[in-house]
């Protein structure tokens, strides 16, 4: 998979580089900065990003709106954004279209090799993951009327959707059968009034309905 990479630190972009092009991807656009990134990312040989969510000149949020923007202009494109800090708004942002292939993950976790590329693998398949860090802080805060409708069982079925779980780890997980973890989804996707439609968009409205908070 030929990627665009985007980050402003030097070393960090370089261990980046060096982690993913081990695992087996084809860094297409190496970049430290906005203006570049725009670049990279309007070239159609571009099949992912992953970007900072701060990039100069002004170091706010040029790396999210620069992928808002491109999936924007590609449907479906997948990104993965970094962030040194969590911010929930960001990946509602992220999200907000409802296409999933969104990744939102805390730069510490790039430390674990192994977790950052499946991320990255999942996100790049179409899936939609979320940092657990990100997880914690929303489930902290308090719930939308709608989410409140779900049980304690329903919201922890949430939280490792929103990690970008499959089915069968989210029953591993909570020690549990694939097949409880599907009774519950349907009833997160029915008490959330979700309309029928493919389980992978239903699974992005569901997280966006959690952010709502």
């Amino acid at each position: 998979m030929r990627v665009v990479l985007a980050e402003d630190n030097a070393l960090l972009r370089d261990g980046l580089t060096r982690i993913l092009v081990a695992h087996g991807f084809t860094i297409l656009h190496s970049v430290d900065n906005a203006p570049a990134l725009d670049t990279a990312l309007a070239d159609p040989d571009a099949e992912a990003a992953i970007l900072d969510v701060r990039l100069p000149p002004t170091l706010t949020d040029e790396g999210l709106r620069a992928a808002i923007a491109c999936r924007s202009a590609r449907p479906g494109f997948p990104v993965v954004v970094l962030s040194q800090w969590v911010e929930h708004l960001y990946a509602r942002e992220l999200l907000a279209d409802g296409g999933g292939a969104v990744g939102y993950l805390l730069k510490d976790r790039v430390g674990d090799i192994r977790e950052f590329v499946d991320a990255v693998h999942r996100v790049a398949g179409g899936g939609t993951v979320l940092d657990a860090e990100v997880v914690s802080a929303i489930m902290a805060r308090p719930r939308a009327r709608a989410v409140d409708r779900l049980s304690e069982r329903e919201r922890e079925v949430l939280a490792l959707m929103a990690e970008g779980r499959s089915n069968a780890a989210i029953a591993a997980r909570l020690f549990i059968t694939p097949k409880a973890v599907d009774k519950h989804a349907n009833s997160i996707f029915t008490k959330l009034d979700l309309p029928v439609a493919p389980d992978d968009n239903r699974r992005v409205l569901a997280v966006l309905a959690w952010l709502e908070v």
